[in-house]
């Protein structure tokens, strides 16, 4: 039994009529007449009465039109959604980042995703780099985002193309002596208690600072530890010591706290997208264009690194 035998029952349970069900169906009537006495045969079942008033459906034809109609409509379905499937408009992309991504530029790119693939299952993951390269490398993640590149075993199978570079900037609380500074130096950090991050990725983070203030630096060493930019911005704002982090903290304006350079300018460690160089996921690709879209600087890096995949 193929999908025409359906096809063709049905038109002729809504048309009552060979002749009109065959011009319906855009073939002659004499096949569809074998092809219905071939689905009789099939099924061990009269499934149509021909009577003067038409060809009606007897009882075993309404029980079989019944399951036909919802298989028709099965199978409809199963070619739209393979359609969407094929377009990355359903499926499930699982992305984990580091915190600092969640001020630039994940909000744009997540909110773009968002809106133009809703059917997407979006799984998100707040993950050390470390973690989430392993998880990537595992196939437990679809994309990562990363401070720095991807390393260990089996990063090299990785397509990785950077999405935000960075550098050093202080926040102090708006009543600290250095609030009306453009910029602090080496020195004036020398001399004041700091704040710096203290997660999984902060060893990335220390060795710029400890090039910056020295190997025996005095004020890092008794630095407060903070798990993240936010907690940075706020110790900073309760007085507790001037806080270094990246320069994307400037998108979390917050009352009570003031910006600054640091002299000399240090970089940090670029944010890296990464994902794995087999994956062709439709999913995966709309995601790659929401982000070539939001990140115009992006696009050309990304094609030249797919383009050697």
């Amino acid at each position: 039994m193929e999908a025409r035998h359906l096809r063709y029952a049905l038109a002729l349970a809504e048309h009552r009529h060979f002749g009109r069900a065959a011009r319906a169906l855009g073939i002659a009537q004499p096949p569809l007449s074998k092809q219905i006495a071939d689905l009789e045969r099939e099924t061990g079942a009269r499934l149509f009465d021909r009577t003067r008033q038409g060809v009606i459906p007897t009882a075993a034809g309404e029980a079989f039109l019944t399951r036909a109609r919802r298989a028709m409509e099965e199978m409809t379905a199963a070619t739209v959604d393979a359609g969407r499937a094929a377009r990355g408009e359903t499926g499930r992309l699982r992305l984990g980042f580091v915190a600092s991504a969640l001020l630039d530029p994940l909000p744009d790119v997540l909110g773009r995703f968002g809106r133009e693939r809703p059917d997407v299952r979006l799984e998100l993951y707040e993950m050390a780099s470390g973690r989430s390269t392993a998880a990537l490398i595992a196939g437990d993640l679809d994309v990562a985002v990363t401070l720095g590149p991807p390393r260990g075993a089996g990063a090299e199978h990785l397509v990785s193309v950077p999405i935000g570079h960075d550098h050093l900037i202080a926040v102090v609380s708006s009543t600290h002596p250095y609030a009306g500074q453009a910029s602090v130096s080496v020195d004036q950090l020398r001399q004041q208690p700091l704040v710096v991050a203290a997660g999984e990725d902060e060893p990335l983070v220390a060795a710029g600072l400890r090039t910056l203030l020295g190997e025996d630096s005095a004020a890092l060493d008794g630095a407060t530890a903070a798990r993240d930019v936010h907690t940075i911005i706020g110790l900073a704002a309760c007085g507790l010591g001037v806080g270094l982090g990246p320069s994307r903290m400037l998108s979390v304006p917050r009352p009570g706290v003031r910006f600054c350079g640091v002299t000399p300018r240090t970089a940090l460690p670029d944010l890296v997208l990464s994902f794995a160089d087999w994956d062709r996921s439709p999913a995966l690709g709309a995601f790659l264009d929401a982000v070539r879209r939001n990140c115009p600087d992006v696009g050309a890096a990304l094609d030249l690194r797919l383009a050697h995949a």
